[in-house]
């Protein structure tokens, strides 16, 4: 009797070049802690399909059990939400573009599990019609929710502020805490929200931090910090992660079921 496979979960690349011999030559790449995130929290697979984007999403989102949009050193194009670039130096992605927006709301008609994580957070929010602060920290009344420069990765993921959690929000149960402790490591944040997006979790300057979506069929949250970092050392992360596996499972069974 075979061993039931684990449920598939989809995370997209980023886009790179890499300079060989002089060249710049086009990488897909995927940051390793997402992975194991993936495989250690989620008790899940990862899958990558690089390059699909169009009509091809609908047809790769029935081989898998759930998505999961990983942060990045990138930003999402501001044109997707009606701006110009304000700061031409920071690093855009605008193939990783053309697959996650289209993909959040791809799984949300199809009802596939979605966690979005910093960047992916950003996505979701995008997607679905909201806007984005470009600059956090230059905005009056916000923090700089930047990591500091130049410091150990211990120190630039480590605990950096608490986040308030709307009362009876499922992060609640997962955190144990209505003000857990969380990272910080992003410039941009959400601006205007999305329609469909219910906010679960704020900073103390109010920025938005954690969104459910309304509505969804099935597991549909992001945060704007990186639960991946080292997720099994902490019970909230590794909760969120559980949450969403469960999630992929109960979707893997319905999709091997219509199979069968």
């Amino acid at each position: 009797m075979m061993n039931k496979p684990p449920p598939l979960v989809w995370l997209p690349v980023d886009h790179r070049d890499v300079v060989e011999d002089g060249h710049a030559i086009p990488f897909v790449v995927l940051a390793e802690r997402y992975a194991e995130a993936v495989v250690q929290g989620v008790q899940a697979q990862p899958v990558l399909f690089p390059l699909a984007n169009g009509e091809r999403i609908s047809a790769l989102l029935e081989m898998v059990d759930g998505v999961m949009l990983t942060g990045s050193p990138s930003n999402v194009h501001p044109s997707h939400f009606g701006e110009a670039v304000l700061d031409p130096s920071l690093p855009l992605d605008g193939q990783r573009d053309d697959q996650t927006l289209p993909l959040v709301r791809a799984c949300l008609d199809a009802g596939v599990p979605l966690l979005g994580i910093c960047r992916g957070f950003q996505e979701i929010n995008v997607a679905l019609g909201g806007s984005l602060h470009q600059a956090v920290h230059r905005v009056p009344g916000y923090r700089d929710h930047r990591d500091p420069p130049g410091q150990p990765l211990d120190v630039q993921f480590g605990l950096a502020h608490p986040v308030s959690l709307r009362a009876g929000s499922p992060l609640v149960d997962w955190a144990g805490s209505a003000q857990p402790m969380v990272n910080t490591l992003h410039g941009q944040g959400v601006n205007r929200l999305a329609p469909r997006l219910r906010v679960e979790g704020v900073a103390e300057d109010g920025l938005i931090e954690a969104v459910t979506v309304d509505g969804a069929q099935t597991f549909a949250c992001a945060v704007q910090w990186h639960p991946e970092w080292r997720c099994m050392e902490y019970p909230f992360y590794a909760a969120l992660f559980a949450a969403f596996g469960d999630a992929c499972r109960a979707r893997q069974r319905q999709r091997l079921a219509q199979a069968a």
